[in-house]
């Protein structure tokens, strides 16, 4: 592979293949696909019928295909030909809360039509560009930069149909556009592959716990009974996200069992304004959400003393009863139980919420200390053996990383 460090001339990436030469060159979005705004669908229509792509899918795949899309919905007249998703389509993140990650891209490789939910815009492809080469372009160093300075907002950031088509990126030739698409491609399989070995193991942690709570045995309690629930971050504008203090944010929450301390965003907060604080041995929820499927989704902070806070989009419990070990808790959330007893309560149309009082008079079996201590143990003994595999998996991350930042301009 070349090495074009030294030119300070030619139009052309760090690193690239010795056969392709010629400078690449600058286009608008709009050259290879249309925009467009998504659905917004009655919740009554959720749970069957047509697979619906939200934001959670954009971001929690390496492509989007038919079978790994979470959400269905029940179409109308007219709904799969406005909002239908076709092969080659690129999706993106509309809405986000920080400005980080508003714009946020994947692509639909699959010939069965799905479609797209109205915090995600849609990229038809008008069928001139190689899409994997695409799908790892609109995650380069360059084009994520293009592309937050067209984001706008204040508590909550958005990006335009207009804004995303005059978004200008550097295009090679469909040749090396395909063999670029296909050496990440390579990388991404690799980063599959780990990303198969944590899912057995998660499986396996799921089917575990799942056993162990359908028949526990204890005392009988609700939240409100054993915690005290508090909100997150309010009253923040734009202007105060990106440095200060340190909070949790609403996909540290989503997407793991106890908070990840490296997985932290930070906000402004003046010396005697009043903001919630995360404890050790919280419980944290996420309280809004595109699907009625991701509302109250849990994890525990088992972190240090700092003084650390919440996203505006999720909310907290603190347990000032001693019997309640925050270890178990932690397992006791993710299990399936749980997860149905939540689902009928999050409310909404366009958006779901969880309505916290309602959440806080929840029953549940609450076991011994002991009991608690012995579960806690062993889900806790397979979740480190998960937490090395997720380190390998860190390092083929970086190795993409880097492929990103040298291989586009």
């Amino acid at each position: 592979m070349a090495n074009n460090n030294e030119n300070k001339v030619l139009n052309v990436p760090n690193l690239r293949f010795p056969e392709f030469s010629g400078e690449w060159s600058s286009q608008p979005l709009t050259d290879f696909m249309n925009f467009k705004n998504g659905l917004n669908p009655d919740a009554k229509r959720f749970g069957r019928g047509t697979k619906f792509i939200s934001v959670m899918d954009i971001l929690n795949n390496q492509y989007i295909c038919y079978d790994n899309i979470r959400a269905s919905v029940e179409l109308q007249d007219g709904d799969i030909e406005t909002y239908g998703v076709d092969y080659g389509d690129i999706l993106f993140q509309r809405s986000s809360e920080t400005l980080e990650d508003v714009g946020r891209a994947n692509v639909y490789l699959d010939s069965k039509p799905a479609i797209f939910g109205g915090f995600v815009i849609r990229g038809k492809s008008k069928g001139n560009y190689n899409p994997l080469f695409f799908r790892y372009l609109l995650a380069s160093p360059t084009a994520r930069k293009r592309i937050i300075v067209k984001g706008a907002g204040a508590q909550h950031f958005n990006i335009g149909q207009d804004g995303l088509s005059k978004v200008s990126l550097d295009i090679p030739r469909l040749s090396e556009q395909e063999k670029i698409g296909k050496l990440l491609q390579c990388v991404d399989a690799r980063i599959a592959t780990q990303n198969k070995i944590i899912e057995k193991l998660q499986s396996l942690i799921r089917g575990l716990s799942d056993n162990i709570h359908r028949d526990i045995k204890g005392e009988t309690v609700c939240f409100s009974g054993v915690g005290e629930a508090y909100s997150g971050l309010s009253g923040k504008s734009g202007d105060d996200f990106g440095d200060g203090e340190p909070f949790i944010t609403y996909m540290n929450v989503y997407q793991n069992t106890y908070i990840s301390e490296k997985d932290y965003e930070f906000v402004q907060i003046a010396p005697n304004e009043r903001q919630n604080c995360v404890q050790y041995g919280d419980a944290l929820f996420t309280l809004s959400s595109e699907t009625p499927e991701e509302v109250g989704i849990g994890a525990v902070y088992l972190g240090n003393t700092q003084k650390l806070y919440l996203n505006s989009f999720c909310f907290g419990i603190h347990f000032y009863d001693e019997r309640v070990l925050p270890q178990y808790l932690a397992h006791f959330i993710s299990s399936f139980s749980f997860r149905k007893a939540i689902y009928p309560l999050a409310q909404g149309s366009t958006r779901f919420n969880l309505q916290k009082n309602d959440f806080m008079k929840m029953k549940f079996v609450l076991p011994t200390l002991e009991e608690q201590e012995r579960i806690a143990k062993t889900l806790d003994a397979l979740h480190y053996c998960m937490a090395n595999e997720k380190s390998l998996l860190e390092q083929y991350i970086l190795l993409k990383r880097y492929l990103l930042s040298q291989m586009f301009i």
